[in-house]
């Protein structure tokens, strides 16, 4: 029998060549701070934009990276992917970009907000009951054997992970040019595509940086993962407004990389994302969804020393109009 392999699914070279794949087409979004986010959280906070990325999400970098290193008839051929929203977009813009078709395989309550951009970027859309009897794996496996796709996984990928990381190479990067280093990074989390590449690229530069993760309570596995060092599942009946974060469990590799380079695991209310999405538009005028507030949300309900610097990932803002002036 084959011995499992004690290669790191990523590596600080694989997050370095994905920065070159993506200059000059992924945003470099800026690292902004508040005085009065600093007064209130008090400590010394550092915010990366992601909202501001193409799609509004982090997911486009992963994607990306992911596409155009496929050959050319792979990419003729055309891609497959499943999501509620963030990657569905990822993939579809990282699609046009790369001529590929994109068939998306989403759930029919993903918000409209992220429906409506995947189909903007010219990408089918399949829908699927979340609650029903056949996974969205399991179709997304089906259509891609029917039609002959190619899957873009949304984390348990090498090239995905690298993508996502390049988040962290910049917020290095955007410090050093401040003469300034990380304390802790708290980053949003759901499958741990975002947090295994984003600690790969900080702790390679700055080894004594904590890496924390932030989930909505309820759907904390990779905190309690990281708490048992082994995976952990969502319990039942759970239920949360983020629903950019709401992966079953950890991904087997995202949680190789993050089992060995993340500190402990942050969870948040909902009412606590809302205070924080509130924050987020009065003092940086950005717009964060929920799923992408949660960092920020754990730094401003004290759920971590926040002595020194403080790097928060607002990691997407795709949220429907209409919830997001219920919550303002």
């Amino acid at each position: 029998m084959a011995m499992p392999s004690t290669d790191p699914p990523v590596r600080y070279e694989d997050v370095a060549a994905a920065a070159e794949a993506l200059a000059g087409v992924a945003v470099r979004t800026p690292l902004l701070e508040s005085p009065a986010l600093n007064e209130r959280a008090g400590g010394r906070l550092f915010l990366k934009a992601e909202p501001l990325q193409i799609t509004g999400s982090f997911k486009f970098r992963g994607a990306y990276n992911h596409i155009s290193r496929l050959d050319q008839d792979t990419r003729a051929a055309g891609v497959i992917a499943y999501s509620s929203g963030n990657h569905a977009q990822g993939v579809a813009a990282a699609a046009y970009y790369c001529d590929t078709p994109a068939l998306i395989v989403m759930p029919e309550d993903a918000p409209a907000v992220k429906q409506q951009g995947t189909a903007a970027w010219g990408a089918e859309i399949v829908t699927y009951d979340r609650n029903g009897s056949e996974p969205r794996e399991a179709i997304a496996a089906r259509l891609a054997e029917e039609r002959g796709l190619h899957t873009v996984r949304p984390y348990d990928d090498r090239l995905i992970m690298a993508g996502q990381g390049t988040v962290g190479l910049e917020i290095v990067q955007q410090l050093a040019a401040l003469e300034l280093k990380p304390d802790r990074v708290l980053v949003p989390c759901g499958g741990g595509g975002l947090t295994a590449g984003v600690a790969t690229a900080v702790r390679h530069h700055h080894a004594d940086t904590s890496v924390h993760t932030v989930e909505p309570i309820g759907f904390d596995d990779t905190a309690r993962s990281l708490a048992h060092d082994e995976r952990q599942g969502v319990a039942g009946g759970s239920d949360s407004f983020c629903d950019a974060l709401l992966a079953p469990e950890p991904g087997q590799l995202t949680f190789r990389v993050n089992r060995s380079l993340c500190a402990d695991g942050l969870a948040v209310t909902d009412a606590e994302v809302a205070v924080a999405m509130a924050a987020a538009f009065a003092h940086l005028k950005v717009v964060a969804e929920p799923g992408g507030a949660v960092a920020l949300a754990a730094a401003l309900a004290g759920k971590v020393d926040l002595g020194g610097v403080t790097v928060i990932v607002l990691s997407g803002g795709n949220v429907d109009p209409a919830q997001f002036a219920g919550i303002l």
